[in-house]
């Protein structure tokens, strides 16, 4: 059984981006409210590079995102981690999720589970096509874990009360892809409980991924965080803005604008003078004035908004 990993009492968040480009507005939204929740508690804001997927990674990525932080005046707390130094890691939870029978291996395509799968809140839910199959594993298969109707609930600082039951609505989930990169859900889990984090701040898109992941930290004896999920940041088509949207890298030259712009995204209502002012006078304006009862719940809120009253 994996140890239990004891959460400290000071707050500690987060800001984990994948380096598959550069930062854009969506993770400066995502950053700053992070950092601003964790600095108006007192506590701790670590980062953490998820850089398990190499097929999407952009070359130099990594420390273009770190130097664009440091750009912002964002200073981070302890050492940065790298999750592709961590792979021995999630190797091991899955031995022992194995061991205690919670997994098996499938060898479904995706043509094959979108034909037999019906679409849930959160994409096509599994049928379980797999779930009886035998440890021969062959290189190609990928791990799932096996889920329950148990009720998963968790209470979200924006959204409220959340209550998914996994197997019926997301169905048996993906632990290691069929090309071995280990999962999302389970990496973050992993990395969440080894850096202590007691709060995690970011996107409403995963907000229907996290009872898969509160499911995971109950299997390992993890504490589970407190969530807050932000609304999603879109193009003037209507889009999330990321990098399969081809969502624009963010201009350095003029780092007080884009606090600005994510600050008024956030609802903070900063004044106008801070345009003109250094990142220093903003951070000593955003420290004070902080509120995350002032965030908008709802996603429909874009950049072209934010630029027209900037106009």
């Amino acid at each position: 059984m994996i140890k239990n990993t004891l959460i400290p009492q000071t707050y500690r968040g987060r800001f984990a981006p994948s380096p598959t480009g550069a930062l854009h507005f969506g993770s400066l939204v995502t950053a700053m409210a992070g950092y601003l929740e964790a600095k108006s508690k007192n506590g701790e804001w670590l980062v953490r590079i998820e850089n398990l997927d190499k097929p999407r990674e952009v070359p130099k990525a990594s420390y273009e995102i770190l130097k664009s932080l440091e750009i912002f005046g964002m200073e981070w707390d302890h050492e940065v981690i790298y999750q592709d130094q961590r792979e021995h890691i999630y190797e091991n939870v899955l031995i022992n999720l194995k061991k205690r029978g919670l997994t098996y291996p499938c060898t479904c395509t995706r043509k094959k589970i979108f034909n037999s799968s019906i679409t849930g809140i959160n994409g096509k839910i599994y049928a379980g096509t797999c779930r009886n199959k035998t440890w021969n594993i062959r290189n190609s298969d990928a791990v799932r874990i096996k889920t329950n109707n148990s009720a998963i609930e968790f209470n979200d600082a924006l959204y409220g009360e959340v209550n998914q039951k996994l197997e019926n609505e997301i169905g048996d989930f993906i632990l290691r892809r069929s090309d071995k990169i280990y999962s999302y859900h389970l990496a973050v889990v992993i990395d969440d409980a080894a850096q202590g984090i007691t709060n995690i701040v970011r996107g409403a898109d995963l907000l229907y991924s996290t009872p898969s992941q509160i499911y995971l930290q109950k299997l390992l004896g993890y504490s589970t965080p407190a969530y807050m999920h932000l609304p999603i940041a879109l193009n003037n088509q209507g889009e999330k803005l990321s990098k399969q949207t081809k969502a624009a890298r963010l201009n350095l030259s003029n780092p007080s604008k884009q606090l600005f712009n994510a600050a008024s995204f956030l609802g903070q209502k900063p004044p106008i003078e801070l345009l003109r002012d250094n990142v220093l006078s903003f951070w000593k304006w955003a420290f004070l004035n902080w509120s995350s009862d002032k965030i908008y719940k709802t996603s429909n809120f874009s950049l072209a908004r934010i630029k027209k009253s900037n106009a």
